[in-house]
């Protein structure tokens, strides 16, 4: 059976690779299926109907996308030379900007300037409810792929479910909580996760995720409620802050020139002031890093830290510190509103971009595709010289995605995402 579906993989990245050299004209459909008109571009198809805002965020949530890719599947970081460095900026980064944007796609349900009231809003309530179940649903079973990457999904639902509460606050509450929990949440998630207290056992032995995500194995599966709030890879306790810190932003007019240029300003601060204090601070405490050099510390996870306080003056993806979390804040904020202005400003990138923006808006379909597509293949550990096949699965669902945008408003998992969501309709 893996052998089937090895080949079929084989053979669709073949595909890829003739198709992808002559994408660039691709571009143009006269007739489509059902009589579907000419369409052109697939991003102004989508700007037409939703705005250059809400493309530019497609295109940061694509960039997320194929970032994750690359950290997944790309060449190791430590391998050095410009892929290296390339691959280890997507490193928590991307995942950090796809937290970010979770907290977007909350507001866009629950109402974006203004909260919604009454019965729109239970059935707002409703289907972010259902569509946090699906995804810890979803991303469980990923979990129990066992693959060497770590599964976000299941994590991006509970913040859904976390983050819930909030959506009726404005900009600046979430703003300030955002900022709080930078600041509190690895105060607690250090002491916690180091001593790892018993009860931690004790819930995993009883927890469904647990046992379903560790295949048996429920003690210690990043899976579980316990790995998926304190001891995973994206802790909800350090996590939650990208998640309402993109609640804030999407409160804002981002149609509103001033503001793009105040948060993308703010954005660019707290990168600088994340990735630069860490760098200060790493420099001048004696013994904090191992001998190979303190500034890929401050940015990087190439360099280890010495344990203790120290590991707190790293600004490191997944370090889960203060500075850790102002910094990929930060890099998230520049990230969607560079990608807000240029799809807004340049026509010539809405179209350059269109594939991209077609893999934001089916991320979820993407996302799943090349965690089977690593399953499938027998990616037991991911290879140093995995380069081709990074390449290979990006441009199969960007060609995929592209197509598919052009006769449907929503990716194959998406649709069903939202026939399952349409329940809400019902609500009173």
């Amino acid at each position: 059976m893996k052998t089937v579906a090895y080949n079929s993989f084989s053979a669709a990245f073949a595909v890829a690779d003739r198709v992808v050299a002559g994408v660039r004209g691709a571009g143009t459909c006269e007739r489509g299926w059902g009589g579907v008109a000419r369409v052109t571009d697939v991003a102004v198809a989508v700007d037409r109907q939703a705005g250059g805002r809400l493309v530019g965020v497609d295109l940061a949530r694509g960039l997320a996308v194929l970032g994750m890719f690359a950290a997944h599947l790309g060449p190791l970081p430590s391998n050095g030379g410009v892929i290296g460095f390339v691959v280890e900026l997507t490193h928590g980064r991307s995942s950090a900007l796809f937290a970010f944007l979770a907290g977007f796609s909350i507001v866009l349900i629950t109402g974006r300037r203004v909260p919604k009231t009454g019965r729109d809003r239970r059935q707002a309530v409703v289907r972010v409810l259902i569509r946090a179940g699906i995804l810890l649903v979803v991303g469980t079973a990923l979990t129990a792929l066992q693959t060497p990457v770590e599964v976000i999904l299941a994590c991006y639902g509970l913040y859904f479910l976390l983050a819930l509460p909030l959506s009726r606050w404005n900009a600046a509450r979430l703003a300030a909580l955002a900022a709080l929990g930078a600041l509190v949440s690895p105060q607690i998630w250090f002491p916690m996760t180091d001593a790892r207290p018993g009860w931690f056992d004790a819930v995993d032995r009883i927890d469904p995720f647990a046992w379903a995500s560790g295949r048996g194995d429920p003690v210690g599966s990043s899976g579980g409620l316990i790995g998926l709030l304190f001891t995973g890879t994206y802790p909800a306790l350090t996590w939650l802050p990208f998640v309402v810190a993109g609640m804030a932003v999407a409160r804002l007019d981002l149609a509103d020139r001033v503001i793009r240029r105040r948060v993308l300003a703010l954005g660019i601060a707290l990168a600088v002031v994340g990735y630069g204090a860490s760098a200060v601070a790493l420099s001048l405490v004696p013994g904090a890093v191992r001998p190979t050099g303190f500034m890929n510390a401050s940015w990087s996870d190439l360099t280890e830290v010495q344990p203790g306080w120290r590991e707190q003056l790293v600004a490191a993806p997944h370090s889960e510190t203060t500075l850790s979390i102002v910094a990929s804040t930060g890099v998230a904020m520049a990230v969607l509103i560079a990608c807000v202005l240029a799809v807004d400003r340049w026509r010539w990138v809405r179209r350059m971009a269109a594939p991209l923006v077609a893999v934001g808006a089916m991320s979820l379909t993407a996302y799943v595709f090349h965690i089977v597509a690593v399953a499938v293949l027998g990616f037991d550990t991911l290879p140093a010289d995995s380069l081709p096949a990074l390449l290979r699965i990006s441009a199969l669902i960007l060609l995929f995605a592209y197509w598919w945008a052009r006769f449907f408003a929503r990716g194959p998992l998406e649709w069903l995402l939202y026939r399952a969501t349409a329940v809400a309709g019902r609500v009173r």
